[in-house]
């Protein structure tokens, strides 16, 4: 990138802070080599959302391509869910393995999972897999208490967790946000009150979601469930190359006089 004075420090793969994950919902293997030649260097995990994984054409040899480009890649959690709750979990490793996917995500967004019976899931496979694991329901209104936030992740970072992830679906709107879309304020503070930011990646699909979070925690905060289309926007909400987080990264003295200032016209 051509130098520019006063933008953010951005840590290089393989890095645990400043991480983007990447939303693939059927990309075809030409996509999947667009995305990878547009911003390649920008995405650290690729999630196969959702069932997509069942049913995609080529995707072993798209999984070969990310992880060639530095991708950690997963099948979305409503997977792993979908085969525990058949009792077919040896199934689902086998599935991956026959993937060359070495990372899964342990969720518990569309069916009830015992926190300890998940914990031991995430403490046994993370011998083996990279394990990230997803707090919240993705049922509009569930509501999951601060306490059980906090309890949950850091539980399930203790037994293995890489990153817990903070639900938000591909929608934006339940788990750490309201149906509008807005985030929980008090729910985000309370929760940063007992939880490292860098442990935990927050979905953020929706752009303001992106710009509360860049402007209230920094460039290098970890947002997921991001689109394809939207992981070079992203990079320039993060340097502050946008309107929306302009003026984040700038000295004062030259941001003095220079924001713009919206004004009313009284009408005589």
């Amino acid at each position: 990138m051509f130098e520019i004075s006063h933008l953010p420090e951005r840590p290089v793969r393989p890095r645990t802070n400043g991480l983007t994950m990447v939303m693939d919902k059927g990309l075809s293997l030409r996509q999947a080599e667009d995305l990878i030649e547009t911003g390649g260097e920008l995405v650290d995990f690729l999630k196969l959302g959702f069932g997509t994984s069942l049913v995609t054409n080529n995707v072993v040899d798209k999984v070969k391509r990310y992880h060639e480009a530095g991708f950690d890649v997963y099948c979305g959690g409503t997977l792993f869910e979908a085969f525990y709750v058949r009792n077919e979990i040896e199934n689902y490793l086998r599935f991956i393995d026959s993937l060359g996917i070495t990372c899964l995500e342990v969720s518990d967004g569309s069916m009830v999972i015992p926190h300890d019976e998940k914990c031991e899931l995430i403490s046994r496979l993370s011998k083996n897999y990279k394990v990230l694991s997803e707090v919240g329901s993705k049922e509009e209104g569930i509501l999951i208490s601060p306490a059980k936030w906090i309890r949950m992740m850091s539980n399930e970072l203790q037994a293995g967790s890489f990153k817990v992830i903070a639900e938000a679906r591909e929608s934006g709107n339940v788990g750490i946000y309201r149906p509008n879309g807005s985030a929980h304020v008090q729910l985000v503070k309370r929760i940063l009150a007992n939880v490292a930011l860098e442990d935990i990646l927050w979905e953020a699909p929706k752009k303001p979601q992106q710009v509360w979070f860049l402007r209230q925690f920094g460039a290098n905060v970890n947002l997921g469930n991001i689109g394809p289309n939207d992981l070079i926007p992203l990079e320039c909400l993060r340097l502050g190359l946008r309107g929306d987080t302009f003026f984040e990264h700038l000295p004062e003295a030259l941001a003095e006089g220079k924001r713009l200032v919206s004004e009313t016209v009284e009408e005589d």
